[in-house]
């Protein structure tokens, strides 16, 4: 077997895994895990169920895959929010409160984010705590690595880099999230001032102390 042909099922075979992920992925969403068959994803790939048996074993694992490739998408946008606004800038706040919208944004743009909400959401008791563990700390891995060379630096006071990623979270995109969605200006308007004011809060309690003049007012 020449090294062409080995390409070619390589190929073939990445082609199968992404139509039987995205067939999975729509019936999950539609019908639900327990009322999806794996009958039902197969011909909806258009390939034999004993190919999505030979590729993720169960349906179970099939459901993994599919979680764990939706949100691989919403990896890639943290991932670009970081290179994008917290490697080279002037203002710290300012940086955080760009990365925080830009996220957003790319979030409320993306169907692979509100797959992956409605999927976690949906699917929880079928998911494995160990899994979405896993997946907690892949989506916060990146700006735990950065909040802890803010602190190396001396842009940050972070004793504990995994808490303050999880706070910087809540009280900035994670919040905007939560709040009930409107539309236009109003929404755009709400977004800006719960990340502004967030960010704000998050430095207040994770910005570096100074030294203090015992006649000087404690903040």
């Amino acid at each position: 077997m020449d090294n062409t042909e080995n390409k070619k099922i390589r190929k073939g075979s990445s082609d199968k895994r992404a139509k039987i992920i995205a067939a999975a992925r729509d019936l999950f969403l539609s019908d639900g895990f327990d009322r999806s068959s794996v009958d039902a994803v197969a011909a909806k790939a258009g390939v034999s169920k004993r190919t999505v048996y030979d590729y993720y074993g169960d349906k179970q694992n099939l459901l993994l895959a599919v979680v764990e490739e939706t949100s691989g998408a919403v990896l890639d946008m943290i991932k670009k929010g970081i290179s994008d606004y917290l490697w080279e800038f002037e203002d710290l706040e300012q940086a955080l409160i760009l990365f925080c919208e830009q996220f957003v944004a790319s979030a409320n743009g993306s169907s692979d984010y509100s797959a992956l909400i409605r999927l976690i959401t949906m699917e929880a008791p079928n998911l494995p705590n160990s899994f979405l563990d896993k997946l907690d700390n892949a989506t916060e891995e990146g700006i735990i690595k950065r909040f802890t060379e803010f602190g190396q630096t001396g842009l940050l006071n972070v004793p504990d880099p995994e808490m303050a990623t999880k706070h910087f979270a809540a009280l900035t995109f994670l919040l905007v999230f939560d709040q009930p969605r409107r539309t236009g200006t109003m929404e755009k308007e709400q977004t800006k001032r719960i990340i502004t004011e967030g960010v704000r809060v998050f430095l207040c309690a994770y910005a570096p102390r100074t030294v203090q003049n015992e006649n000087q007012p404690l903040y």
